[in-house]
């Protein structure tokens, strides 16, 4: 048996245990990591596939066992590569949830292309739903659920301003002035996302 058969799914698995060790929100993809793999995936399919020609033109069944052996190999690095980039998926649904309609620049820095593609279409389903939620109930702008993700103590906090926003309009029409370090005592539904995005700090 080859070296190469010894190492089969050894970088696909690998894929995976970085991704579960990393302590970022989601951590860069490994395109490297990921073409090796496909690379592996498409060598042994490839090998098969010449293995099964000598196998139909002898009939040799010892053929069989190494045939069964790549075939497992190849279809353990698919499901270890359908994990990490349905896992990396996961990920970026709940970056929506938790910063809002825009990924902050250090964390959409780790994403590929695709992937930010990826968190647009969802963000816009997303908000395409909650505009029509409560529709035809009195309610006329729709209903954000990525707010109260836990059920609140208080209808409002105190929150520090971490950079200068600007101007912040409240339901009510009321103009707030955010200022870096200016502390205000807001409605912790209408500020949420503020929180979240980093431009609020909830004071305790």
């Amino acid at each position: 048996m080859s070296r190469s058969n010894k190492l089969f799914g050894d970088k696909a698995f690998e894929l995976l245990k970085e991704l579960e060790r990393s302590s970022q929100t989601i951590p860069a993809f490994d395109d490297d990591g990921v073409r090796q793999v496909l690379e592996e995936i498409k060598a042994i399919f490839e090998e098969n596939v010449t293995q099964a020609s000598s196998y139909n033109a002898s009939g040799d069944r010892s053929l069989w066992p190494l045939l069964n052996f790549r075939h497992a190999a190849l279809q353990r690095n698919k499901r270890c590569l359908l994990a990490y980039l349905y896992e990396r998926c996961r990920r970026i649904k709940a970056l929506r949830w938790e910063f809002g309609p825009i990924i902050p620049a250090d964390i959409k820095r780790a994403l590929c292309e695709p992937e930010v593609q990826f968190f647009n279409s969802y963000s816009k389903t997303l908000a395409a739903y909650m505009c029509s939620a409560g529709y035809g109930q009195g309610v006329v702008q729709g209903l954000d659920i990525t707010n109260n993700l836990r059920p609140p103590k208080s209808l409002y906090i105190e929150v520090r301003c971490m950079e200068d926003y600007g101007k912040f309009e409240l339901d009510d029409g009321e103009v707030i002035h955010l200022k870096k370090n200016s502390q205000h005592y807001l409605p912790r539904a209408q500020v949420e996302s503020l929180v979240r995005q980093g431009i609020l700090q909830h004071i305790a």
